[in-house]
């Protein structure tokens, strides 16, 4: 990617041989500049379609706790240029990118960004945007100030900080063209259980906050596109509650929803249920959540939402790999779980939703890890293979 500037023909020569990356960090000091749509010709639809396949970078950026973090604390390496390039060479287009924030402020009162995490964060972005890849940028659980408070009492507080942390990424990022966009927070909920009117009310509030703050700053964000979350990312709360925020930009906001059914099979940490899909029976095997059900919950969004010209990010998804298995039991397994990962993948393709796996690093027992961090060779090339296939 690169910014091309308006200057006379000699210097746009000169310019334009110089990296990207040189004119990519915005003016924290200009909050707000007159809208630029150079390099945002794509509306939502347009650059769902664009998009293809995505990973998350899971478990690295967004490693945290609620005072404090560090990009390796949970057992992960730093990210780097060599791991996005393999994740490129697999087939996937896109990298959903999960970053905390609350551990790099340096003024608790300004809510003052560290410099030097947003330089790391970018690095990182242009690791994927160099590479002609798209980059969704978010704030993630981030020691759960934002992400477990959907309640009147904690709402002020909450938007005051979600509007000050946003402002400043957007400023910073802002030269960048759609191959970047921003998502505004995660899996916002209280528990799992159906929500309150205060908690979707809260929530809706935290989307809105996020759009009225990235636009704000005027340049390329006044026309990137956007992505907000239903509540808990889930799918039946998304069909039940989720509004839209209002965003004076028409046409550039995306709903994001998460996929992990049956829990039983995608998450539960035991070998008692390790099967799933119509090829399967007898012990170990899933009692819902199957070819039916991911049909049915993928058509409402696709009713709701993509029909409508709303196009749905499905930010995560996928299932853990039990490598403890007695040796025919995991053979079985990984049979069901790669058939499981292009199953979900082809669905969510066939119904307009933009898939995105989760990985978070750890390639062996009840991990969703896909590459070896430190190298970027591919560990579980079978699994990768089944969820590009499933876009072919």
């Amino acid at each position: 990617m690169k910014k091309i500037l308006k200057i006379t023909s000699i210097l746009t020569i000169f310019i334009v041989t110089i990296p990207f990356s040189l004119f990519a960090t915005g003016n924290l000091n200009n909050m707000s500049i007159p809208a630029d749509k150079t390099g945002m010709n794509s509306d939502a639809v347009v650059l769902s379609g664009k998009i293809g396949l995505g990973w998350n970078l899971g478990n690295t950026l967004e490693a945290s706790n609620a005072n404090s973090a560090s990009e390796t604390m949970w057992g992960n390496p730093q990210a780097s240029k060599i791991l996005i390039d393999s994740v490129k060479a697999a087939g996937f287009n896109a990298v959903r990118i999960p970053c905390a924030w609350n551990g790099y402020i340096e003024d608790p009162v300004t809510y003052k960004i560290k410099d030097s995490w947003l330089a790391r964060v970018k690095e990182v972005v242009d690791y994927c945007v160099e590479n002609d890849m798209y980059a969704i940028l978010n704030i993630h659980w981030d020691g759960g100030w934002l992400e477990n408070n959907p309640i009147y009492s904690k709402q002020e507080a909450v938007n005051k900080k979600q509007k000050a942390l946003w402002k400043q990424i957007a400023v910073y990022f802002r030269d960048y063209d759609e191959h970047l966009l921003f998502a505004g927070t995660n899996e916002v909920h209280v528990d799992y259980r159906e929500p309150s009117n205060e908690n979707i009310a809260v929530q809706s509030s935290y989307n809105q906050t996020f759009i009225d703050a990235v636009r704000s700053t005027g340049g390329r964000n006044m026309w990137r596109n956007l992505i907000v979350q239903a509540y808990n990312t889930n799918i039946d709360w998304a069909v039940k509650y989720l509004t839209l925020p209002v965003d004076p930009t028409s046409n550039r906001m995306m709903v994001e929803v998460h996929y992990y059914d049956p829990y039983e099979f995608c998450l539960k940490e035991d070998n008692s249920v390790f099967l799933w899909g119509k090829d399967f029976t007898g012990s170990g095997m899933v009692s819902w959540g199957q070819e039916d059900w991911v049909n049915t919950q993928f058509k409402k969004m696709k009713t709701h939402f993509t029909d409508k010209g709303i196009p749905v990010i499905l930010g995560e998804y996928g299932t853990i790999l039990r490598t403890n298995l007695a040796p025919a039991d995991y053979i079985s397994h990984l049979k069901a779980r790669n058939y499981y990962l292009n199953y979900v993948t082809k669905i969510a393709l066939q119904n307009g939703m933009v898939p995105v796996y989760w990985d978070n690093g750890s390639t062996g027992n009840n991990a969703f890890g896909l590459f070896n961090r430190h190298t970027g060779k591919q560990v579980h090339a079978d699994a990768i293979q089944a969820i590009i296939n499933a876009s072919k």
